[in-house]
């Protein structure tokens, strides 16, 4: 089953895409949904863009879910360990 909720979210910062070429990310989008190419029946998607350059400017990433809880822990971690001065 499908949920069809996805979440968007505006971003600053940058991501390595085709061609191994980095590119500024303004939006992200994610969505829990049947995967493209992860052998998963469902996985969580996660799309990182800057949509005014193109199709082309674009990271897509797609995690189980026990795998993107992993993540948002492992980032959660990593954010709080750093100084608060640096995270503001």
């Amino acid at each position: 089953m499908c949920t069809y909720q996805t979440v968007r979210a505006a971003m600053r910062g940058s991501a390595k895409g085709p061609q191994s070429r980095w590119f500024r990310v303004t939006d992200a989008t994610v969505y829990f949904d049947h995967p493209v190419h992860a052998m998963a029946e469902h996985t969580l998607n996660i799309d990182l863009a800057d949509p005014a350059r193109g199709p082309g400017a674009r990271v897509a990433v797609e995690l189980t879910a026990a795998s993107a809880r992993e993540l948002a822990a492992a980032i959660q971690t990593a954010l709080d360990a750093a100084p608060a001065e640096l995270t503001a």
